[in-house]
């Protein structure tokens, strides 16, 4: 066997690891890890959106209860899977979480959920590059893996996308 191979991530679960850490090495910055834990801290208000926009107020409401959803539908999957947040003595923490659960992500579920909502709500689509910022922060944070941020944005599309429909046709 080859050194190569040696050290070669041999389970899904190493390979996973393995991208955490590198993906913590490459965003090592104190600015990015600031930067990742204030989007930690963040919601997605549609709120805001029914208060100034009263002819649109309940596809608004509508789009809060689908982010609502979004996370409820995450935190019920979280317990169902029990898989737990990354635990390896290499992969640095940067802030608390609710739960020991990491499977899937409702940060990334409800943010999705939101982008995409929020996005056919107004017709624009740039709410989605919210997206892989949120997924990424998550990561750099050492609090999921990268397969717990791409399930729970699967999670937050199928809501945003299928739950929040459009007030007219056309719209993303």
């Amino acid at each position: 066997m080859s050194l190569l191979t040696s050290t070669a991530p041999r389970t899904a679960q190493d390979r996973e690891v393995s991208a955490l850490i590198a993906i913590q090495r490459m965003t090592s910055s104190p600015a990015i890890r600031q930067g990742a834990v204030l989007l930690s801290h963040l919601g997605e208000h549609a709120l805001a959106g029914a208060v100034r926009d009263p002819a649109q107020r309940r596809p608004w409401l509508g789009a809060t209860a689908t982010v609502v959803g979004a996370h409820a539908v995450s935190v019920v999957v979280k317990r169902v899977v029990r898989r737990r947040r990354p635990t390896d003595p290499r992969i640095q923490v940067w802030v608390a979480t609710p739960s020991d659960w990491s499977f899937p992500s409702s940060h990334a579920a409800s943010t999705t959920a939101a982008a995409v909502a929020y996005s056919r709500l107004l017709g624009r689509p740039y709410l989605l590059l919210s997206v892989p910022v949120m997924m990424a922060s998550r990561v750099i944070l050492g609090v999921h893996y990268p397969s717990d941020v791409l399930a729970g944005s699967l999670v937050g599309a199928v809501m945003g996308r299928w739950v929040a429909r459009p007030a007219r046709s056309g719209r993303l």
